[in-house]
């Protein structure tokens, strides 16, 4: 693996028990000898449960399952049958992923006692490469928030400043990792939840092509735009964990043929020599409505290609803001189709009811004292907006913005000939927990910049592109800069994406 700079972890957190770095840091202490398997895993365990009380990234630790593949993994490497680079290394799994082992409660009271006869994909995929797994993370309850405090479990906090929040929905896939509890982690991104979350915690996301990635085990919050990706240190950890992830899963009907061979290849810290990249940049990545660190990280992004060749236009997005109107009633179109089998009966734990109550009051109070207020609003918007007399006039007509979304990034790789287009991944620092609670339009708009993604099916992966000073006592905030390309372009995302990170 190529060099990199070292991991950015929150220097306002303990120093013991030690941080675990990046992958390619911890496979080569377990190939040198200097490290074991069973030794990182309690090392990645006792800090978690050491910041777990502070920053709340965990609805469980995975000490048994951990335990005996942290030693199977050190028998694999005696006997010299070492699996992959990632055999050995600690992850966490985002608790909207399915799992035979342990619970899966998406962040909810509704499923708090769940537990799955399967593995999804994506996670059974890390442990045949022979991942260690040590905990699931917390989320937004059903993945549905951008900022981490809608778990039934508790908020989950900023480790570069705990009251702040993290990002959301993947809030406590990208807080273990900027925390060194894990070298990676999995999460999944409908809007924006593994993109924003990086990038306020200060690490790399990427969010795959739509079917790169099986779903299969993923907890559906809306079909047409979730997709499972990996939340690591480096590009190149990135790519490395999206290489045993991704092809086509036959449980996943929605899963692309297409296999992973073009992420086989190591990422290179410098373009080939004679290599013509054009990268587009849209007026809404330079607005004055972003804040003042997030126009300097796209500035010093800026200067960074220029100066390792690539040429940078301008190009247009003429449709990027009705993004947020569209997603927010295709997203919860789908989530209220999605979440009706958490009733009580087929899904979800079941309301008790008094005498000559009936099936009525059980839907009824299973559903209210089992979900989130966040997660019945959008239940209840997605509802109206397929409503008679709503549906033509709200989910039509999104479908429609979605479409011109997706022609507007058609359009600029093709006719601009751009390879990627560069924006934020979101336009701010991360505000204090608590602040826009109670203004669910401020929330929302969050998530301007990353929601078009999910619309147009793309890949998108986030860097960190910097930092806000703070000043005084207080810390100092990561910024993120998110990269995005045409379907199945993420092994060219991840190189240039080598170019952006902030150092």
């Amino acid at each position: 693996m190529p060099a990199e700079a070292p991991p950015l972890i929150s220097p306002n957190l303990p120093a013991t028990p030690a941080p675990l770095g990046d992958i390619g840091g911890c496979a080569r202490a377990l190939a040198a000898g200097s490290e074991t398997a069973v030794g990182l895993a309690k090392r990645s365990l006792e800090r978690a449960r050491a910041l777990q009380p502070t920053l709340n990234f965990a609805i469980d630790l995975l000490e048994e399952q951990a335990m005996a593949a942290a030693q199977a993994a050190d028998a694999r490497r005696r006997s010299g049958a070492v699996l992959s680079a990632v055999d050995g290394v600690p992850f966490a799994i985002k608790d909207n992923l399915v799992t035979a082992f342990g619970r899966t409660t998406c962040g909810s009271r509704l499923l708090e006692q769940y537990r799955s006869p399967f593995t999804a994909t994506a996670v059974q995929r890390l442990l045949d490469a022979g991942a260690v797994p040590v905990l699931k993370a917390n989320l937004d309850e059903f993945a549905m928030g951008g900022s981490g405090e809608n778990s039934a479990f508790g908020a989950t906090r900023n480790p570069w400043d705990p009251s702040r929040v993290p990002g959301g929905s993947s809030s406590g896939s990208a807080a273990a990792v900027a925390a060194g509890v894990v070298p990676f982690a999995l999460g999944s991104d409908t809007g924006g939840s593994i993109r924003q979350p990086a990038g306020l915690c200060g690490v790399c996301g990427i969010k795959p092509t739509y079917g790169r990635v099986s779903r299969s085990g993923l907890v559906a919050y809306a079909s047409s735009l979730d997709q499972v990706g990996p939340l690591a240190h480096t590009p190149e950890d990135l790519r490395l964990v999206l290489s045993l992830i991704a092809g086509h899963d036959p449980a996943d009907s929605t899963s692309a043929r297409a296999n992973a061979s073009d992420l086989l290849t190591e990422l290179e810290p410098a373009l080939p020599p004679g290599t013509k990249v054009r990268i587009g940049i849209p007026p809404q990545a330079r607005a004055t409505a972003n804040a003042p660190a997030v126009l300097a990280a796209m500035q010093r992004a800026e200067r960074s290609l220029r100066a390792a060749g690539v040429e940078l236009v301008d190009v247009d997005l003429p449709h990027a803001d009705h993004a947020i109107a569209a997603y927010y009633i295709i997203a919860t179109a789908e989530a209220s189709s999605n979440l009706a089998r958490f009733d009580g009966v087929r899904y979800g734990q079941r309301a008790k009811l008094g005498a000559g109550e009936g099936l009525h009051e059980l839907y009824v109070r299973s559903r209210t004292e089992g979900f989130g207020a966040e997660v019945q609003r959008r239940i209840m918007l997605g509802t109206h907006v397929l409503s008679s007399g709503y549906y033509d006039a709200y989910y039509l007509t999104a479908l429609k913005a979605r479409r011109l979304i997706k022609g507007d990034y058609d359009r600029a790789f093709a006719e601009a000939g751009v390879s990627a287009v560069l924006m934020p991944s979101s336009p701010g620092p991360a505000f204090a927990i608590g602040e826009k609670s109670g203004d669910p339009l401020a929330m929302y708009l969050e998530d301007v910049y990353t929601v078009g993604v999910n619309l147009a099916g793309l890949p998108a992966v986030t860097v960190p592109g910097g930092f806000q000073p703070a000043g005084g006592t207080t810390p100092d905030l990561p910024v993120g800069l998110q990269l995005i390309g045409p379907p199945l372009s993420e092994a060219t995302l991840l190189r240039l994406a080598t170019l952006v990170r902030y150092r």
